[in-house]
């Protein structure tokens, strides 16, 4: 049975596109967004999660360990990483749930009947369900089949999607997608290196094609004040938008937050927040009255 590696389900998702949604997340991502708020959807691996704030020094995971990675110290449980294996028996044992698994291997089959329980939502308001990320394309075969199954069960189907993948992979689903939510992260190619660790040609590429499809795109860009509310960045952005043959117009700004700072702690990381931080009010207006200057409507949320 073919099966791929989720690190989420959320029910009642109100903001992954129309209506009330089920968002079923992927693990893995192409890309290395400094600002990304699932630092645990970048591995294609499962990873295990450590809350010390949960942690009330029982011990038992150091007993059921295999590979003895995990270790009582005067500071609390401490993991050795290059030990670990990931194979959840800590987090299985874990009364005060201090230990955790992001990724678990679902099937197609077992996914569709997590969805399917959310139909009643889906009728009433016009919902239905979103594949993010991570980056769902890196799963095409997988995603390809679970977007016939769904729509061949008349589920309204959404992909969230960066944008970098094979031309050949964006195309197919798009053949089976009622609406792209695409990220645009900079325009500078630079600069989008330096940010996200990978080139944005294709990515900018891909939503030419896209666009030129017919397709239904919503474009989305995480606002990061010091990183791309510039005014040149805007200009370039809504340049590029106004110039997509048959393609969007509609922008939703999705304000940078800090929130992922305690997730990569609980991997065990570090989060480089230099350059970063909130726009602020004034800052989404000023961004908002850019975008309309060059004829694209931009709004918060979405």
């Amino acid at each position: 049975m073919n099966k791929n590696l989720i690190f989420d389900i959320k029910r009642y998702a109100i903001n992954d596109g129309p209506g009330i949604r089920v968002t079923v997340f992927f693990k893995g991502c192409p890309l290395a967004c400094r600002w990304c708020h699932n630092p645990e959807s970048l591995s294609p691996q499962a990873q295990k999660l450590f809350t010390a704030a949960r942690c009330i020094g029982c011990g038992e995971c150091v007993k059921r360990c295999p590979e003895q990675a995990c270790e009582l110290t005067p500071a609390g449980i401490v993991t050795d990483l290059e030990r670990c294996r990931v194979c959840g028996a800590c987090a299985e044992i874990c009364p005060s749930t201090a230990s955790e698994i992001s990724g678990r291997a679902y099937g197609v089959e077992e996914l569709l009947a997590i969805i399917e329980k959310e139909r009643p939502f889906f009728d009433q308001s016009g919902g239905g369900v979103t594949f993010s990320g991570g980056e769902p394309l890196q799963h095409p075969e997988f995603l390809l089949e679970l977007l016939a199954a769904c729509g061949a069960r008349g589920i309204h189907r959404i992909v969230d999607t960066s944008g970098l993948a094979s031309r050949e992979v964006l195309l197919k689903v798009a053949e089976r997608t009622e609406l792209f939510l695409y990220d645009l992260k900079l325009l500078d190619a630079e600069r989008h290196r330096q940010w996200t660790g990978v080139d944005n040609a294709p990515i900018l590429a891909n939503l030419r094609a896209l666009a030129a499809t017919g397709a239904e795109i919503r474009i989305r860009i995480p606002l990061i004040r010091g990183v791309n509310d510039d005014p040149a960045n805007i200009e370039a952005t809504a340049r590029f938008i106004d110039g997509l043959v048959g393609g969007p117009k509609l922008v939703d700004l999705l304000p940078y937050h800090g929130i992922a700072v305690g997730k990569h702690v609980r991997l065990g990381g570090e989060y480089r927040a230099e350059g970063m931080s909130e726009p602020t009010a004034d800052d989404l207006e000023r961004v908002i009255a850019g975008f309309a200057e060059h004829g694209v409507l931009a709004a918060v949320g979405g």
